[in-house]
């Protein structure tokens, strides 16, 4: 398997997101986008980067299957299709059946498929990218990693609502959590980069970026996290809304005459950072607007940090102690102010910000942004698609 090379992919409704790892090096050979995918334009945009050059080419047609034949032409064409060993496809949601990563058969996709109602704008589009590998490469081993398996370990006073028993019995009502791959990544890296005890240590992960959630780890494994059954509880993200009181669905049905699925695609689509400001769903344009005086835009991300150190807060709870604070994601990673801001909120915790780390996001100090009497908070960034292909070079043997 030292030479060998597995491919990466994450199949959405408008897009098809690739990366090609050779198994020895967390660098990907190739790694790309086709989007507009499925939209009303007759053409899609396949584009990738390998060699440090970045080139595109318009795709014939606009679906998922078109955008896997061009992919599969382009790895032809650089020599890599004979070469390729496995394919691990990311999964949103995995519900109560999947735990792990797991090798796709008839009865692993049947159960993906059966968890649709439970992710319904992703897990389809998850599955179609599974069945049109196995067309493309039949015989080709198909792995399936979930966002949801991390999460599997959560006691149940954790995963459960405070709703009548039978709807979780019998329709499954009940959290899930998501991002589970990258949680389980940063908390890895973290252990390493901070020489935790890998038996012993306690976490929380915080996973920023247009989708948001943070997880309490405790040696290795997910007690507890803000998103729920559905990726709208919890943090407030770039257009979701995060936690809110129930009966405001009915409240805004009725105040705006409008659906209970209007108001649902509202608080998903429409809220958030996006809502607060009137302005963007982009962190970078909010905190820029915010410095230029634009009051809005200062108070979406003031409330987006001050939710966020509420929940890592709650989050230290089930810990009983907390060794490290870990940010990730896109606003994780390079959002000075967010960070800023968060650990502002959380000395009751022990954190203190070092400015200088933080301006540089800890790279000159293995990760760390805090003082060194400050209890830890590291920047560590997230690397998905080389956790999947770890885990898919894993159950294939490698």
């Amino acid at each position: 398997m030292a030479e060998s090379i597995v491919l990466v992919l994450n199949s959405g409704s408008s897009s098809l997101k690739f990366s090609l790892f050779c198994l020895n090096s967390q660098q990907a050979l190739l790694s790309g986008l086709a989007d507009r995918l499925g939209q009303d334009d007759p053409e899609a945009t396949l584009s990738w980067k390998a060699d440090g050059q970045k080139q595109s080419l318009t795709i014939a047609g606009a679906d998922q299957a078109d955008a896997l034949k061009a992919l599969l032409n382009l790895l032809k064409e650089r020599g890599m299709a004979d070469k390729i060993k496995a394919c691990g496809h990311r999964v949103v949601h995995g519900g109560e059946y999947f735990y792990e990563s797991v090798l796709v058969d008839d009865l692993a996709l049947d159960k993906i498929k059966r968890c649709i109602e439970l992710a319904p704008l992703h897990n389809p589009a998850n599955a179609l990218g599974i069945e049109e590998m196995q067309r493309l490469f039949p015989g080709l081993p198909q792995v399936a990693v979930f966002d949801t398996a991390f999460h599997q370990s959560m006691p149940k006073e954790a995963y459960l609502y405070a709703l009548p028993y039978e709807l979780y019995r019998d329709h499954g009502v009940r959290r899930y959590g998501a991002h589970g791959t990258s949680h389980k990544y940063v908390a890895q890296q973290a252990v390493k980069q901070l020489a935790l005890d890998p038996d012993n240590h306690a976490l929380v992960t915080a996973h920023l970026g247009n989708g948001c959630s943070a997880t309490a780890v405790l040696n290795g494994h997910s007690v507890d996290t803000t998103m729920g059954m559905t990726p709208l509880e919890g943090l407030v993200m770039g257009t979701r809304s995060g936690d809110i009181d129930p009966s405001l669905h009915q409240f805004l049905s009725e105040k705006l005459n409008i659906g209970i699925a209007d108001v649902t695609a509202m608080l998903n689509k429409k809220s958030g950072l996006l809502g607060v400001s009137e302005l963007s769903n982009d962190m970078r344009t909010l905190c820029d607007a915010a410095e230029q005086g634009n009051e809005q835009a200062d108070l979406a991300v003031h409330l987006f940090c001050y939710r966020l150190a509420k929940s890592i807060c709650a989050l230290a709870m089930p810990l009983g102690r907390l060794d490290a604070l870990v940010f990730t994601g896109g606003i994780g990673e390079n959002a000075l102010r967010v960070r800023e801001l968060t650990l502002a909120h959380l000395k009751l915790l022990g954190f203190e910000l070092d400015p200088a780390l933080n301006a540089t996001h800890g790279r000159d100090n293995n990760g760390l942004i805090s003082t060194a009497t400050s209890s830890k908070a590291v920047v560590i960034a997230t690397n998905e698609e080389w956790a999947i292909a770890q885990d898919t070079a894993r159950l294939i043997g490698g």
